[in-house]
């Protein structure tokens, strides 16, 4: 999608962090974009300060781990630009809670936000994009994390489950006009660590917030270092909006995990080494 001025944009989790990035971005090289949050509060905020910069952008306020909400926004997003050519599956959400403290409510919520909003994207707004028939973009915020196994299992489990779905749709949309990408950022200055404002009402009190004292999680405390002192989420959306121009299939934001993903696929390598010359037993 090299032509980008007067084309529609759906983002969620665009009130903050990358998903602002990337909406304001998007904003600046002419796009309209329809802004979706959980937190309808800074939604309104940042949507206006954009509008205040002349930029054609509205907001919806969703929780992207109902499907109803999604929907709900998708409508709102034709009724207000009348077509949609680009997606960005960007909302997400940490926590999970690591081996033996992990429960079903955060399982579920972070399923909900992180995988599943993804999957419901594809199937809500891809025919928005086909019917358009002017071709579009999908863009699917991972993380390093779904390529290397490095945080919490369910968080893990829900980005290598971005990758796996943008990988294997991006040859099937290929065919019907729309480009597939998956964004695989780092450390990036965001609010991910905030874990109870992205909690919704409907989960309060089963979602249990960080321990505000004892003992600090070494991890946690190196992350929330890192992420503030991360990558500027508008440089993030800068990347994106050339990944959307050139049609990228992975977007990585720096270079700093790539020993982790070389060592990763040497150990698989060396598995296949490890069986290579035998013949199976049929």
């Amino acid at each position: 999608m090299q032509d980008l001025p007067g084309k529609v944009a759906f983002v969620t989790g665009a009130a903050s962090g990358i998903g602002l990035g990337i909406a304001e971005a998007l904003a600046q090289a002419g796009v309209k974009v329809m802004m979706a949050d959980i937190d309808g509060d800074a939604l309104a905020r940042e949507a206006a300060r954009l509008a205040a910069t002349n930029a054609d952008v509205a907001w919806v306020r969703a929780d992207v781990s109902l499907k109803a909400e999604l929907q709900a926004a998708a409508d709102a997003t034709i009724a207000r630009f009348g077509k949609v050519h680009i997606l960005v599956n960007n909302a997400g959400v940490g926590g999970g809670g690591g081996y033996g403290e992990w429960t079903d409510a955060q399982w579920d919520w972070v399923l909900g936000v992180n995988l599943m909003s993804v999957v419901w994207g594809f199937e809500i707004f891809g025919p928005l994009i086909e019917a358009g028939g002017e071709g579009g973009q999908i863009v699917s915020t991972a993380s390093m994390a779904g390529l290397v196994a490095a945080v919490a299992p369910g968080y893990n489990a829900t980005k290598y489950g971005v990758v796996a779905i943008s990988e294997g749709l991006r040859p099937v949309l290929a065919a019907r006009g729309i480009g597939v990408s998956v964004l695989c950022p780092g450390f990036i200055r965001t609010r991910i660590m905030e874990l109870a404002r992205a909690v919704p009402e409907r989960l309060a009190g089963a979602i249990p917030p960080p321990p505000s004292d004892g003992p600090v999680n070494p991890f946690a405390a190196m992350a929330a270092q890192a992420i503030a002192n991360g990558i500027d989420p508008l440089y993030v959306g800068e990347l994106v909006v050339e990944a959307i121009a050139g049609d990228w299939p992975y977007i990585f934001t720096d270079t700093q995990f790539e020993m982790g993903v070389d060592a990763r696929f040497a150990a698989i390598k060396a598995g296949f080494d490890q069986v290579r010359g035998r013949v199976p037993r049929r």
